[in-house]
């Protein structure tokens, strides 16, 4: 699949026409993993060919969105609208070579001849009016008309390739008819411009989505018209939604970025990514280098993967619970403070520390922060009478006057805790509920010790004395 003669060059090219959805990341991140195990060189080039759907904003997402998920590449970004004098430099010299000709069929006789093929059971198709061949009379130019530009595709035999997903595939050349490669303005068609770009910037495997499969014996014959080295093809399947539906723009698919806004870490994304429709043995965490180690076309999967929401957050709560803490409080303050919270006032790598085994997201664990970053409040009236009994005030009353002069370190919390209960009989949750009622103002926290100490000394008998 490599040497050192033809060294690896992948490529990632999005349409800038709406933000980087998911089957396209998982795209990038397979031409990335490609590049990187065979230690070649990873592209990224944005075909913005068609002018009345790209946007700048789009593709600043899909920027955004590589960037996020920490797919640098090599070379690029590439855009196709700077190569024009290119592409039209590349049809003059297939008009010259007679491997693409001028058609003026107007898109209304078009549309009749593929009619004409349907009415005969034939596959609709442009009839070749306009091809010169030996001895062929062509009709007369139309005086009013500017001509598209149409590639003279072979007509017999077949064209074929090894898939690197799917194995051999083959359309026989009779199916294929005379593409446009530009319009009657000059401006390039999209398959005539992926083909100069493979070839100008040497691509030497293209891994991509299966909806490209019709499109690939397309290309392949305008390279070889070309003279030019043809690519390795893998065409990954689709990625279906949880509800088996195909996952698209239109269809359950969204920004990654809106993953990021939703509390997901990047590595987490790249590890769910990578399993959707790749596999290493009955691995199911990964880090990025292993990933890089591991990959091998051989191992992508020729049927589809469906996405599970579910999956995905349990490999996101396994990453939060192997981030280092102050990194994971950086990531997590600025939910906080989203949310009214003073990151201030306690120390917020303490805090994530605590409560980080049981998040399954950064919003999930900004949720659980506010305990301790935003302002207090009361219990419920109905949990303070049911917890916060004449019995339970005796208690934490006790328990506050031996606090004041209590060294603040969860461990002596906890010896306090253990005494009290031992003082007056009680069994844990007989004073954690309770105190977990009066300073916390709900019956669930993690560990009371941990909670009281992270609150602090002053907090924590302050609300206290309110019982």
């Amino acid at each position: 699949m490599s040497s050192a003669s033809t060294p690896v060059r992948t490529r990632f090219a999005p349409s800038p026409t709406g933000f980087l959805h998911l089957g396209g990341a998982r795209t990038a991140l397979f031409s990335w993993a490609y590049a990187r195990h065979f230690g070649g060189t990873f592209i990224l080039r944005v075909e913005d060919t068609d002018l009345e759907r790209s946007t700048p904003e789009a593709v600043q997402a899909i920027l955004d969105g590589m960037a996020w998920l920490g797919l640098t590449p090599d070379e690029g970004p590439f855009y196709q609208m700077q190569h024009m004098d290119r592409y039209r430099a590349v049809v003059a010299k297939m008009l010259a070579e007679g491997t693409a000709y001028h058609c003026y069929s107007s898109p209304a006789e078009v549309d009749e001849m593929r009619e004409r093929a349907r009415a005969l059971g034939q596959k609709p198709r442009y009839d070749g009016t306009w091809r010169p061949e030996p001895g062929k009379t062509l009709p007369a130019i139309p005086a009013d008309r500017k001509p598209v530009v149409r590639f003279k595709s072979p007509q017999d035999g077949a064209t074929g390739w090894i898939d690197m997903v799917k194995g051999p595939i083959t359309f026989d050349n009779s199916e294929l008819d005379d593409l446009v490669i530009a319009r009657p303005d000059g401006t390039p068609t999209y398959n005539f411009c992926v083909v100069v770009d493979d070839w100008d910037m040497r691509i030497t495997h293209v891994l991509r989505g299966d909806d490209h499969v019709n499109n690939t014996p397309r290309q392949i014959t305008i390279l070889r018209a070309l003279g030019a080295p043809v690519p390795e093809y893998g065409h990954v399947p689709m990625i279906l939604g949880p509800d088996g539906e195909k996952l698209s723009k239109r269809h359950g698919a969204v920004s990654v970025m809106e993953y990021d806004r939703d509390g997901y870490l990047p590595e987490a994304m790249i590890n769910y990514l990578a399993r959707l429709g790749w596999s290493h043995g009955d691995d199911e965490l990964f880090s990025r280098e292993q990933l890089v180690a591991w990959f091998d076309p051989q191992h992508l999967s020729k049927s589809a993967a469906q996405w599970d929401p579910k999956k995905l957050n349990w490999v996101n709560a396994h990453y939060i619970k192997q981030s280092d803490d102050a990194v994971l409080a950086q990531a997590v303050a600025p939910r906080i403070a989203a949310r009214g919270g003073d990151t201030q006032k306690i120390d917020l790598t303490q805090v994530v520390a605590l409560l980080k085994d049981r998040a399954e997201t950064l919003e999930q664990l900004a949720d659980s922060a506010m305990l301790f970053c935003g302002g207090f409040q009361p219990a419920a009236p109905e949990l303070v009478a049911q917890h916060l009994t004449e019995a339970a005030r005796i208690v934490l009353k006790d328990f506050a006057a031996q606090a004041v002069t209590l060294e603040w370190t969860r461990a002596s919390i906890g010896a306090l805790v253990k005494s009290t209960l031992a003082t007056h009989g009680l069994k844990m949750p007989q004073l954690a509920i309770p105190l977990r009622v009066a300073v916390a103002g709900t019956t669930q926290t993690p560990a009371i010790d941990a909670v009281l100490e992270i609150l602090g000394k002053i907090t924590v008998l302050e609300r206290l004395a309110l019982v």
